[in-house]
């Protein structure tokens, strides 16, 4: 027996009901351990050492970092070019970003990629993993590419609270031209 005749028998046992994109999830968990394994191959070469345990604030700036690269990446309309391929931009989600369905036929790989690319849960593991590798191999760049994150993170929280105070403070939500098309059908402008 194949290893694909393999994986068929188990997509079937797995989801009798709905094909699921296990050949494309196989693709990206090797991709992600290819990551890991060459991050780990670059540190034992370079000779960089890995810390025993990370600083507490190399935890707090990756970790704000990765939020914000991972909803870049996954729901940011400048970068839907990335995820066009795999992707099909269904309406503007609000605050500069975008909701997109996923193409290609459930159970393929191009729909397994499509549900990585615009999830920004699923991507946050591979940011992380790549904002932690480069703390290892570069991590003066790193930081410095992991603040720049970190900041924009903070001044869209703080877009959004002054966004909340303006209609607050006038009386209710208004239509403002850079929220315009992103309200929800059953809310009044």
């Amino acid at each position: 027996m194949t290893v694909r005749d393999r994986l068929a028998r188990l997509r079937e046992a797995y989801a009798p009901q709905e094909r699921r994109p296990l050949d494309g999830y196989v693709a990206a968990l090797s991709a992600f351990g290819a990551l890991a394994a060459s991050l780990a191959a670059a540190a034992k070469v370079t000779g960089c050492p890995v810390p025993e345990r990370p600083a507490a604030a190399d935890v707090v700036l990756i970790s704000i970092a990765t939020h914000k690269l991972s909803r870049l990446l996954a729901k940011d309309a400048v970068t839907s070019p990335l995820r066009a391929p795999f992707t099909r931009y269904t309406e503007p989600g609000g605050s500069a970003e975008v909701n997109e369905e996923v193409r290609g036929e459930v159970g393929t790989v191009r729909h397994a990629i499509g549900e990585l690319v615009s999830c920004p849960f699923c991507l946050a593991m591979w940011a992380a993993t790549a904002l932690t590798g480069g703390l290892v191999l570069a991590p003066r760049l790193t930081r410095f590419a992991a603040a720049a994150l970190t900041a924009t993170a903070v001044s869209d929280f703080l877009q959004m609270g002054y966004s909340i105070a303006k209609e607050a403070a006038e009386g209710g939500p208004r239509r403002s031209p850079e929220r315009a098309g992103t309200e929800r059908p059953d809310r009044a402008p």
